[in-house]
Formats: structure tokens, sequence, C-alpha cells
């Protein structure tokens, strides 16, 4: 089986980013700062509200944004390509260039590195404007939880570019080595055959669990099940992800085996 890495040229992705991406990301960073300053406005003016709650709504915020974006750099880096429509120039091809160029995102300006994120915070903040009345304790905990989880996703892509510089500010080196956002020993290991660790890039905190409970694993396999397809094919090659998807699988299946004590040839 060929195992080889096989990637797309690091010069055409790069030159995937357009002028008309960058007027998407220019109005993502302004519809993101009005819809997390709007949430907040809501949020302060609720006769609900409570002090004594805010910790704990912004730490449930960052373990929302720490797994959405796992979950959505899952998805772009195992599933489709840059030729896709919309969602292939728009998000796939960022994280393809990514993986062949990984200093590329230090050399990025801020709307470059930022843009994308903030314009998915409205997700996260459009919710707690669509969806929560913030009129009892409860509701006025989902909207500050909210909040927390659409700034935190905010700053995502920037605590990513952190991680990838040799040398980041001082603060941010302190930061990363308390572990309070990602460091970039914790994310290497994503870097690291066989590619499909580590997926959440705000804090890591959930990287652990998850592997724990070969969350993604797990769907990648219901994925290859039910339509074929193999995850990081487009990324990687064919061979390379072949042999990864088999290596996943067999990891899956050891611990089964072990409990039911069946016979690995099953």
């Amino acid at each position: 089986m060929d195992r080889r890495i096989q990637q797309r040229d690091r010069e055409q992705l790069s030159s995937g980013y357009t002028v008309g991406h960058r007027v998407y990301e220019v109005g993502g960073v302004l519809a993101g700062i009005t819809g997390i300053a709007w949430l907040a406005v809501r949020v302060v003016r609720s006769p609900a509200s409570s002090g004594w709650f805010v910790p704990l709504a912004l730490f449930v915020g960052l373990l929302l944004a720490d797994f959405l974006s796992g979950f959505i750099h899952w998805g772009c880096d195992s599933w489709g390509s840059p030729d896709m429509p919309i969602l292939g120039p728009l998000a796939i091809r960022t994280f393809r260039e990514h993986h062949v160029d990984q200093e590329s995102i230090t050399r990025h300006d801020f709307v470059e590195t930022n843009g994308h994120n903030f314009a998915l915070s409205l997700l996260v903040s459009g919710s707690g404007l669509a969806f929560v009345d913030l009129k009892t304790l409860g509701s006025w905990f989902l909207g500050m939880t909210l909040l927390s989880g659409a700034c935190c996703v905010t700053i995502t892509s920037q605590v990513h570019k952190w991680a990838h510089m040799k040398k980041p500010p001082r603060v941010i080196a302190g930061l990363q080595s308390a572990r309070l956002i990602l460091s970039r020993r914790h994310h290497a290991v994503h870097h690291s055959a066989p590619f499909s660790r580590n997926y959440c890039i705000t804090a890591g905190w959930l990287n652990g669990p998850l592997r724990a409970i070969r969350f993604f694993e797990t769907l990648e396999r219901l994925i290859t099940a039910l339509t074929g397809a193999v995850p990081r094919e487009d990324d990687i090659g064919k061979g390379a992800a072949l042999a990864e998807t088999a290596q996943a699988l067999a990891t899956l299946k050891a611990p089964l085996e072990a409990k039911l004590l069946l016979p690995k040839n099953l």
C-alpha cells in the first residue's frame, strides 16, 4: 500500500486567497463584532442577570468554543476539497494551505487570520439573539454562555497563530505554559502522523476527552460506512489516508476485542 503523503501545491493554494475572500473576511469581522455587542447589551440589561454564575458561564462558553473549533477543524481537514463550491474556497482551502505550509498563518495579518472566525461567531451570538429570551436565570445563563462562546470563537485563529509562532509575546507564552490557551507543543501533535488528533485549537482542553471516547474516529467510521468516503484523502493522498483509516479502525476495535475476548481476526 502506498503510504506516501501527497499534498496540494502550496503556491496554488495560497493564490486562492482572492479579493472576494478578503471582502468576506472584513465583513465577517464587522458582523461578528456587531453580533457580540448586541448580545452583550441584552445580557447586561437582563433583569435575571446574576454575577455569581458569570465565571461558570465563561468557562462553559470556552469549552463550547473549544469543541466547535475541533469539530469544524476536523470537518475541514477530513472531508471535501478546495474545489468544492462555496465551502471549498471559503474554508477548506485555508486548512489545506496550512497543512502544506504551517508557518503561513504566522505571516497573515489580523483580517486574514481572524476574519473567518469572527464570521463564524455569528452562529453562536446569533443563536443567543434569536432563541434565548434572557427573562429567567436559566435563559440568562445560556445567553451568557453563548456570549462567552462567541468571544472565544473570535480569538481561536489568533490563538492558533500564536501556537505556531516560535517566539510568541511573553504574556502569551505564559498563558500557553499554564495551558490556559493552546500551546505550541500540544498543537504539534496535530501536525504529526497520523494527522488525526488534537483538533481543538482554542484551549485544547477537550482534545484528551474526545480522544478518550474516540469521538472523531467513530464519526469517521460511520461516515465511511454510509458514504464510502475516505477521510483526509484530498489532504494527504489516498494511500496515506487509507493506511491511516485502517490504523484508526484497528485502534477502535482493539478495546472491544479485549473486553469481549474476541479473536483478533474477526
